[in-house]
């Protein structure tokens, strides 16, 4: 029995290794005894299932049915539930429905995700099999799961799920906002892993610059030392000495100029790390402290079964997500910017789609807040420009158009021609406006360097990521606004013809 133990914890050792011959031959050491015979059947299924040998695996998985198994919920649950993922690839639609249903029985209430993976696994038997009536609930129900439960990976599946099923429902409009959805838990997945990856390159570079700045000084001090030994030698040799310490001396000086550039530009790019932990240190602070509530009033209500409060406090707390990924965004391009890692790619677009685009992502916030989002754009313009960083920009102004405008508020959206050389993208909104103090401020952001800012004065890193890639795109940013009279945001670009030109 010993001998058995050992080759069943090594066969499982093995799987989680993906050594899958090694795992077989240890599974096929242990001997034919009643208390092993289950688990090692039930391990050489998923072996095979994994490397797709799915006759095999079935063949395992019934003899592992056939075992008098008094395996736990969980494990049975589990092998239900790949022995129908076998029948669901050789399309034997109708013993896979029976042992996805069978997996079902074993799934705990309270283990969403288990329970929200075999709804869409039992979907896609019915979906196979043209049985749009059976399948369609059953992956609407698992989206509506997913989208409150905290697995991002789970939303993105469900949400794509749901694309393609009213893509071939020719429902196009429903589908892209599925798709949409889709790549919004797609990003936020990324950006989640992406900015913690560029904080830690950020300190790494700062340590490698600083660590080439003391060796370029060490060598000075060799130079040095070299230079007061040569003193030593005789006054016959003085006028040479004269002329190689002259030399010398223009060497170091040259250096010394290099070293300082180096400091400078070091400084800048140290502030400019600075700056950006401080928007992260000072303006995440208040929305997590503010998720953090919600979740703490969401455990409460599901405590209490206050049902009709939880999607209230749901989409606030989605609501504060997306602003809080908003913030991210933009302290991720801006990093990228500094670091000239912003891909800038300039090509001849046609304005019109553009800018439709970036307004269609905001129609549902603009419509809960019950605000008449109103559009009107001129279909021949086209201007050469880099389509991912102007749609940063269109972003960040359409957002806080929302943010600074009340409820039964209006935005219009606009483009037009001004002249030959220049087309206008037109932002105005009826919201509570800008002070003139604080409208100097955001215009002096034209020439504004990073180590200028002073957030206490309330300068933003959206504005100054937005002027920054609007003159990167030989374009201008004009904004007019008088408190609580509204704002209009025009963005200048030049058209096509004259930039070719």
């Amino acid at each position: 029995m010993k001998r058995d133990i050992l080759n069943y914890i090594q066969g499982v050792s093995a799987i989680k290794k993906s050594f899958y011959k090694k795992a077989i031959k240890n599974l096929n050491n242990i001997s034919d005894l009643e208390l092993f015979r289950g688990v090692k059947e039930s391990k050489l299924g998923l072996i095979y299932l994994s490397t797709k040998e799915y006759n095999k695996a079935i063949e395992h998985y019934l003899r592992w049915e056939k075992t008098n198994n008094k395996e736990n919920s969980n494990l049975k649950e589990n092998a239900y539930h790949n022995l129908g993922l076998c029948y669901l690839h050789k399309r034997e639609f109708n013993k896979a429905k029976i042992y996805f249903e069978k997996s079902l029985k074993f799934i705990d209430f309270k283990d969403t995700s288990r329970f929200i993976i075999a709804k869409m696994d039992l979907a896609n038997v019915y979906y196979n099999q043209y049985l749009d009536d059976e399948a369609i609930p059953l992956f609407k129900e698992a989206y509506d799961l997913a989208k409150k439960f905290s697995d991002l990976e789970l939303k993105q599946n469900s949400a794509r799920n749901m694309a393609v099923v009213e893509k071939n429902r020719k429902n196009y409009q429903k589908s892209v906002e599925y798709y949409m959805e889709y790549g919004r838990w797609k990003d936020s997945i990324w950006n989640r892993d992406k900015i913690w990856e560029l904080t830690e390159k950020d300190k790494q570079l700062a340590v490698a610059q600083k660590q080439k700045e003391i060796a370029l000084q060490d060598e000075q001090l060799k130079r040095q030392a070299v230079v007061q030994k040569s003193l030593v030698i005789g006054a016959s040799g003085l006028l040479v000495f004269l002329g190689i310490l002259s030399y010398i001396y223009r060497e170091l000086k040259s250096k010394n100029k290099f070293i300082t550039q180096q400091k400078e530009e070091l400084n800048v790019a140290n502030k400019t790390k600075d700056y950006l932990f401080s928007v992260v240190s000072h303006d995440l602070r208040s929305p997590i402290n503010t998720i953090k509530r919600q979740h703490e009033k969401l455990k409460r209500q599901l405590k209490n079964k206050e049902y009709d409060a939880i999607d209230e406090t749901t989409n606030k707390a989605i609501a504060l997500t997306e602003s809080t990924s908003h913030l991210l965004n933009n302290v991720l391009h801006w990093s990228l910017e500094q670091n000239n890692q912003l891909s800038f790619n300039t090509e001849v677009y046609p304005l019109k789609p553009l800018v439709e685009q970036a307004v269609y992502n905001f129609e549902n916030i603009a419509e809960a807040k019950n605000i008449e989002l109103t559009t009107r754009f001129e279909a021949s313009i086209l201007v050469k420009a880099d389509k991912e960083s102007l749609k940063i920009v269109l972003r960040n102004l359409l957002d806080n158009a929302l943010k600074y405008t009340g409820e039964n508020g209006q935005i219009n959206v606009s483009t037009y021609k001004e002249s030959e050389e220049f087309s206008v993208i037109e932002i105005k909104d009826t919201g509570y406006g800008i002070s003139k103090e604080k409208l100097e401020k955001i215009k002096r952001l034209e020439n504004l360097s990073i180590d200028k800012i002073n957030r206490s004065e309330g300068v933003g890193l959206g504005m100054l990521l937005c002027q920054t890639l609007v003159k990167k795109n030989h374009g201008t940013l004009l904004i007019e606004s008088e408190l609580d009279m509204g704002t209009t945001i025009r963005i200048l670009l030049p058209n096509a013809k004259s930039i070719e030109l």
